[in-house]
């Protein structure tokens, strides 16, 4: 959460001169609401499913830049579908969130105690990504372009 995901996907979708796809976007156009509403309205379990399909739809559907939410690691058969993939797991510390968020933003998990939840999320996640990651790129006290090279440099990819 504010890592960065959709500025610096459209910047890596830019650098290759390829498409930029956001399943979190994909998710709000289809449902027709925030992503904030459905965990409200649906629950935490009906919004992963929609995320799934949501996840496996853009990987089967599209060959440019593709920006995953947080939570997508947290399926088995979604990390199944990025094996194989080059995959980018944006890394920041909790000061670099709060810098960037404040974390009192619209944040369905945060919603009480917004530090304490995030390092919990981190520390349940950050295996998963790891996991499914290509590569790790620090974000804290970088600008969006830098990590941007970041990425391209660390899947060893040239821009156009």
């Amino acid at each position: 959460m504010g890592v960065g995901k959709s500025t610096v996907g459209r910047l890596l979708a830019e650098r290759l001169d390829v498409g930029y796809r956001d399943t979190d976007e994909d998710i709000v156009t289809a449902e027709g609401r925030t992503i904030a509403e459905i965990f409200v309205d649906d629950g935490e379990a009906a919004f992963r499913a929609l995320e799934k399909a949501a996840v496996r739809a853009a990987l089967a559907e599209h060959r440019g830049v593709v920006a995953l939410g947080g939570g997508a690691v947290l399926d088995a058969d979604t990390r199944a579908l990025l094996a194989g993939q080059r995959v980018i797991y944006l890394s920041m510390e909790v000061e670099e969130a709060v810098k960037r968020t404040g974390l009192n933003v619209a944040r369905p998990l945060l919603a009480v105690n917004p530090r304490k939840q995030w390092r919990e999320l981190m520390e349940a996640r950050r295996h998963l990504y790891e996991e499914v990651a290509t590569a790790v790129v620090a974000t804290d006290g970088r600008t969006p372009e830098e990590v941007a090279q970041a990425a391209l440099d660390a899947l060893e990819l040239k821009q156009v």
